[in-house]
């Protein structure tokens, strides 16, 4: 049986999508990095794939805000190549500024035509750019990506990961809907990891399929155990990190 083919969907200013491509081939995938002029050229390459990530970084600099630039470029050049795949049951995962992307595109959140978004991510409250490891609580309900994960910790690095919703029913709706699937978690002393002050403590949301999933935690970042802080060279360095579970279930859900 042929392995199931990853896209890594890059852009100027991605710098996850090695890593990215890494833990997708670790997971037992075929990954291959395309950038989106590439894409633009030959939307059919899309056949070729059942699983898209677009992966983390500064895509375009982030000039006008995160992600931006690189979701206006996806909505009026590829806006019917990516939703006819998401359409045939294509997995799509959005990390980081990929979830920024995602959010931003209408594939992960679809809303009346002409409708403010359902949700978005502000500016962490701090004001400040946050890299750090975060504990998480998840409950995958539909999500595939998120199968037999329950609690598991993965670093962040972000400016802009404060997730908000239009209003509170909006929230509502999406918790109602099973779709709020991945929250930041506490420390032993009981105080919350949440790094930037999202409501609910929400770090990551499906959509009701639970085939397109985005997070602001980055999975790719901990696929082995050494890459966690607490490795100190007497556990086993093959050992698999929390994050590759996630690419796993991708995985598994398009075998």
């Amino acid at each position: 049986m042929l392995s199931p083919r990853a896209m890594i969907l890059r852009a100027p200013g991605t710098n996850c999508d090695h890593e990215t491509a890494f833990a997708f081939d670790r997971a037992g995938a075929f990954s291959r990095r395309v950038h989106v002029k590439a894409l633009t050229q030959k939307p059919s390459l899309m056949k070729n794939f059942q699983i898209l990530c677009i992966p983390g970084g500064f895509s375009y600099g982030d000039d006008i805000a995160s992600g931006r630039i690189f979701a206006l470029e996806l909505s009026s050049r590829l806006a019917d190549v990516l939703h006819a795949f998401r359409d045939r049951g294509g997995l799509i995962l959005g990390i980081c500024n990929g979830f920024q992307v995602l959010l931003q595109t209408g594939l992960l959140l679809q809303g009346p035509a002409n409708s403010p978004a359902q949700a978005s991510l502000g500016h962490n409250n701090s004001g400040e750019f946050v890299d750090r490891w975060v504990n998480l609580r998840a409950d995958p309900n539909a999500c595939c990506f998120l199968q037999g994960l329950h609690e598991f910790e993965l670093p962040v690095a972000h400016g802009e990961g404060r997730f908000v919703t239009r209003s509170i029913a909006d929230f509502d709706r999406l918790h109602s809907a099973g779709q709020l699937v991945l929250r930041y978690g506490y420390d032993q002393q009981g105080n919350s990891t949440n790094p930037n002050g999202a409501s609910g403590d929400v770090a990551g949301l499906c959509d009701p399929s639970g085939r397109v999933f985005g997070l602001m935690p980055h999975p790719e970042r901990f696929i082995t155990a050494t890459q966690h802080p607490a490795w100190n060279g007497h556990l086993d360095a093959d050992a698999p990190g929390a994050g590759l579970a996630i690419f796993a279930n991708a995985v598994k859900a398009v075998s």
